[in-house]
């Protein structure tokens, strides 16, 4: 099944305040975004979306997020 979203650029950051975090930039309906989870269990630590050259706060669906969370999971 062909995902709405793809992924380009997934970083495991070992070392960000004694907690692993996963960030994955990724294109949805035309638009960047960047989200980032706690290696560990995968809850959501931030979100944004890239518009004119400025991150704001992204406001996902839940299930654009859990589809994310899945893909991730299955990569790291």
């Amino acid at each position: 099944m062909k995902q709405p979203y793809e992924i380009f650029n997934m970083i495991v950051d070992e070392e960000a305040y004694d907690q692993e975090e996963v960030t994955a930039d990724f294109t949805y309906q035309e638009q960047d975004y960047s989200i980032t989870f706690r290696k560990g269990d995968l809850e959501v630590v931030n979100a944004w979306v890239f518009k004119n050259g400025v991150s704001l706060p992204a406001n996902l669906s839940e299930n654009i997020i859990e589809s994310i969370r899945a893909d991730v999971k299955n990569r790291i």
